[in-house]
Order: structure tokens, then C-alpha cells, then sequence
């Protein structure tokens, strides 16, 4: 084990004591679920004060445009939350990139809305560790940062965004506009109960496929009709079958249809697709494409499909591994182990990598059960996350970067 110096030791106390529980516990109590544009607002509040303890600017950005396909297959635009934007030290030689999001799966409706108490150190609520727990350890090592000397030779910027539960399409470019220049990039995404981080991790695309067939008499004249249901589920089908070990397909819904003795003209195919690699990706989506051209053909319907892949696949290269073996020995010091592994999840870390800026996506504190209403944080792992990001942090900047 390495020796932790007396000026980091320094440091890392100033992140352990950060009021962190309690900024959870307050936090948590505000539901900002991605559509409840009023708790967002309040949120980004909060937020903005609390990361106005850091120097440099802090500011609120306004959501890009974001459309959707509806039930009646009509593109109509979403509102999404303003982001929180902080600024330090743009000009340092040494600069890196911090996100979280400030946005929750649980709807202003939902019923988990409380706290609760597992048992001395497992706290029950929504967005206690995906990410309201994150940006409290973000924000802790942040300002034990700035208590360092070495604090002068780094500069970075924070996007909170206020999407991501959604794919970041109301932020993707602001992601990608802070991530030029960097050095590294450290996302607050929960590190699992056993303190894993996520490694690689496959890409993901989201996709309305609208179909228009033929209304037609179901008894007198079925045979006028062009079923646009009918040809949706031969779609769905077909797209399933294109699963392979470095493909994951999900035909998630069909919306359409209408009265029994009606033929269907109208069908709305969701489905989401997930590639493990860039190859994959553009095979996934020539195939998707061929398929529905057949499909056109076949059950003579018109389709058209809308969607991206908007969270490209993130490999780890040989810069990415260099950063997790950084925040490992950082661990090694701190005497937490670290290890990482491949997950079939996505978060704002594939966009950053796709950036080609070396990013761990889970140096969030330790947690479980994520979207769903047996999350929890493990609370004493507020503390353990806070001192590793400080640590990564004054490393690289004793290092000047990777």
C-alpha cells in the first residue's frame, strides 16, 4: 500500500466531513422525477446553491429541443428541466469533466415518494443512490479540492443534467461540448453494493417504428384493408430474431389498432436495441432498416422509423484503463478495494467516452435496487466515494493527467 501523504490525508478529511447524509436526506425528499418539470426546478435550486460553494460561475442552462413519436404516430415536441452548469478554472493546463443528474424515474405520482430506514446505515428512497447520494460525493470531493494547493492546476467543469433517466437527448450536446479539451471525466452513476465499478458497457438506441396500412370493413371487405398491426408484429418478431451475443433486442410495445371489426391503418413498434460494440451498432441499425423495408413490401404498409442510437457503445481502451487503474491504486491507498466488470447498463458515461475522453461512470457511493422502490444507499459509503474522488483528483493533478 501506498503512503497517503499528510496534505492528501488533509484533504481527504475535509471530504469525509462534508455534510453529505443530510444533503441526501433533503434531496431525496424532492421528487424530480425527468417529467415533473416544477420539482426539477426546484431541484436545480438546491443544486445551484450548494455548488455555489466552489469558485468560478454556476449557472442554469435550458433544455434542448426534444421530440417523441405519440399513439397516434404524430412527432410532438417534450419539455424537458434546465441543467446545472458549473465552471472553475476553464484556463488550467489540467482540466476535467464531472455529470450527474439531478433527475429520478419516479414520476410526481409515483407512491415511493419517502425515506426509510433499513436499518443503522441502509436508507430506503427515491434517488438516494441513482444519483442524489452521487452528487453529494461529487460535490464533497470537489470542495475538499479546493482546500489543496494542488487545487490551482486543475480546472473543471459539472453538467447535472436533468434527462438522463431518458437518454440525455435534451443534453447530449451540451455533454459533448464539455467534454472537448479534457483529460479525463468522472460520471456519479452508483457503484454497486459491493463497491464494483462498471466497466464497458454496450451502446443503446430507442426507436419508434410508425407503420400506415388501410382501414377496411374486418367482415365485409378484411381483404381491402392493410393491417398496420398485423405487419408491427411481424416486425417485432423479425427485429428479435436479430439478437446475438453482441446484440440485445427488446420489442417493448406496440400502440395502434382500434374497434375488432376495424383492420388497423395504424401501428407505433418501440423497441430498444443494445450493441456491445460500434461494429454491432451499424449492423444492428442496416439490418433494422432492411427489415423494415421488407416489411413495407410484404404487408404493402408505408413505415418510418424515428430514434437513434443516442448512448453509443463504450468500450475500454487503453486510455479509459489507464484512469481505472488510477482510481484503483487510489482505492489501494484509501483501503477499499476496486474492481470492475462489464454491465448491460448505459448511463452519460458512453456519451463521453464516444467523445474519446477516458471516463469511470460509477464513483457514486455504494447502493442497490436502483428504479425501483427498494433502492437504497449504503450511507456509510458517502464518505469512502468522497475520499476516492479526492484522492483521483489530487493525483492527477500531482501527475498533470494520465
Amino acid at each position: 500500500m501506498s503512503k497517503v501523504t499528510s496534505a492528501e490525508q488533509a484533504v481527504l478529511d475535509h471530504a469525509s466531513h462534508a455534510p453529505m447524509q443530510a444533503q441526501v436526506e433533503r434531496w431525496a425528499t424532492i421528487n424530480s422525477g425527468t417529467t415533473n418539470l416544477a420539482g426539477l426546478k426546484d431541484m436545480a435550486g438546491v443544486l445551484a446553491n450548494a455548488f455555489a460553494v466552489l469558485p468560478g460561475t454556476v449557472r442554469l442552462v435550458d433544455a434542448d429541443p426534444v421530440e417523441s413519436v405519440n399513439a397516434h404516430g404524430q412527432i410532438t415536441p417534450i419539455q424537458r428541466g434546465q441543467h446545472l452548469h458549473v465552471q472553475v478554472r476553464p484556463e488550467a493546463s489540467l482540466r476535467l469533466l464531472l455529470t450527474g443528474h439531478m433527475d429520478t424515474v419516479f414520476a410526481a405520482d409515483h407512491p415511493f415518494q419517502s425515506l426509510t430506514w433499513r436499518d443503522a446505515n441502509i436508507l430506503n428512497g427515491p434517488g438516494t443512490a441513482d444519483m442524489k447520494g452521487g452528487i453529494a460525493v461529487m460535490l464533497a470531493a470537489l470542495h475538499a479540492l479546493e482546500t489543496s494547493p494542488l487545487a490551482a492546476r486543475v480546472g473543471y467543469d459539472v453538467l447535472i443534467n436533468s434527462d438522463e433517466e431518458t437518454g440525455s437527448h435534451a443534453s447530449a450536446r451540451q455533454i459533448a461540448e464539455l467534454a472537448k479539451g479534457k483529460a479525463a471525466a468522472f460520471t456519479y452513476e452508483p457503484a454497486l453494493p459491493d463497491g464494483t465499478l462498471a466497466g464497458a458497457r454496450p451502446g443503446s438506441g430507442n426507436f419508434s417504428i410508425t407503420l400506415h396500412g388501410k382501414a377496411a370493413h374486418a367482415g365485409r371487405n378484411p381483404h381491402e384493408g392493410r393491417n398496420a398491426v398485423l405487419a408491427a408484429a411481424d416486425l417485432a418478431l423479425r427485429l428479435a430474431a436479430l439478437r446475438s451475443p453482441s446484440l440485445k433486442v427488446n420489442p417493448a410495445r406496440i400502440d395502434g389498432g382500434g374497434p375488432n371489426n376495424i383492420v388497423p391503418d395504424l401501428a407505433i413498434l418501440r423497441v430498444n436495441m443494445r450493441p456491445d460494440t460500434p461494429e454491432a451498432l451499424a449492423a444492428a441499425m442496416a439490418d433494422m432498416q432492411a427489415l423494415i423495408d421488407a416489411i413495407s413490401v410484404e404487408h404493402d404498409v408505408h413505415a418510418h422509423i424515428h430514434g437513434s442510437f443516442n448512448r453509443p457503445p463504450k468500450p475500454l481502451d487503453e486510455r479509459a484503463e489507464r484512469l481505472y487503474h488510477l482510481v484503483r491504486h487510489c482505492g489501494e491507498d484509501l483501503g477499499l478495494p476496486i474492481a470492475w466488470k462489464a454491465t448491460g447498463g448505459v448511463c452519460d458515461g458512453n456519451n463521453i467516452a464516444a467523445c474519446g475522453i477516458p471516463v469511470v461512470d460509477t464513483m457514486g457511493p455504494r447502493g442497490g435496487a436502483i428504479h425501483s422502490d427498494e433502492e437504497f444507499l449504503i450511507v456509510d459509503s458517502l464518505a469512502e466515494r468522497a475520499q476516492l474522488s479526492a484522492l483521483s483528483f489530487l493525483r492527477l493533478a500531482e501527475k498533470g493527467g494520465l
